[in-house]
């Protein structure tokens, strides 16, 4: 609804997709026109070649993924643009290193932004997580490499705990996201959870729209937002900016976008993720900057 609000202010008309019974859904309504999604898919929102051929049929000059699977999947950003559609995000390229957290990890080092001290790569067996916790200590996240949303996330407090967490992140991920592969970080115990929303054209241009704290969550999930995020000195607070900026221009990012980080007592922060779309909590921004991201 808000890419089609957008889309009618800017003088675009918009096509909206449905799955089968959902034709008086209101985006169907608001839409200029609407094209049942000719999928037999549990989920026909994730076939890619059945939204493609739409887009084709309706002369659609490009497609919105909104915010979620598809929106970080480089697979529907290579077909639009293979179907000469422009993919409303971020490159294809920058979608897929940032969807691969230890490939992310290292791009985010090479920029010179912080990092929590982890596996260089990929670790393989519960024998190899106990030889990297000794070395580093504990507590030891184990995390999915192809994950996000608080899926194929385990924590182990000592190595007693350790084969229970790998087994139960990798399960996790297999199922989630169809890659079992996982790294290792240290886990910080009281940390804050600081995102900084970015914007990017075309033209090399990438502004940080301020920050967002959203330390309050339930089993890694996200409940509330608070924007700006409060109580962070100015200087932390450009820091942490400055560094979200410097990730972006690492994968010449183009669009909107948010970067993670956790924060200390002692004002240190170090990277976490980076979501290549908008998120569900750009609202949060919006409302305290008066910018519509979306638009």
């Amino acid at each position: 609804m808000r890419v089609i609000r957008a889309a009618h202010e800017l003088g675009i008309r918009a096509v909206a997709v449905y799955g089968e019974g959902e034709h008086e859904a209101m985006h169907v309504r608001l839409a200029d026109e609407a094209w049942r999604i000719p999928s037999a898919a549990p989920i026909p929102y994730l076939d890619i070649p059945a939204i493609i051929e739409i887009a084709r049929r309706g002369n659609a000059d490009a497609i919105h993924p909104g915010y979620g699977f598809l929106a970080e999947n480089p697979d529907f950003a290579r077909a639009c643009a293979a179907a000469g559609i422009v993919f409303v995000g971020p490159p294809t390229e920058a979608i897929a290193v940032m969807g691969d957290k230890i490939e992310a990890r290292r791009i985010a080092t090479a920029a010179g932004v912080p990092v929590v001290p982890g596996s260089d790569g990929p670790v393989t067996s519960p024998r190899d997580a106990l030889v990297w916790g000794a070395e580093h200590g504990y507590p030891v996240a184990v995390k999915a490499s192809g994950g996000g949303g608080g899926r194929g996330f385990r924590v182990a407090r000592g190595p007693e705990e350790m084969e229970a967490a790998f087994l139960g992140a990798s399960g996790e991920a297999a199922r989630s996201f169809a890659n079992a592969e996982v790294y290792l970080e240290r886990y910080l115990d009281d940390p804050r959870h600081i995102e900084v929303q970015l914007m990017a054209d075309a033209h090399g241009q990438i502004i940080a729209v301020g920050d967002r704290d959203c330390s309050v969550q339930r089993r890694h999930q996200k409940l509330i937002e608070e924007a700006p995020a409060p109580g962070i000195p100015d200087g932390t607070r450009k820091a942490l900016a400055d560094a979200a900026v410097a990730l972006a221009r690492a994968v010449a990012y183009r669009g909107a976008g948010t970067v993670e980080f956790l924060l200390d007592a002692g004002g240190q922060f170090a990277f976490l993720e980076m979501n290549t779309r908008i998120q569900v909590e750009h609202p949060v921004t919006e409302m305290t900057t008066g910018i519509d991201l979306v638009r």
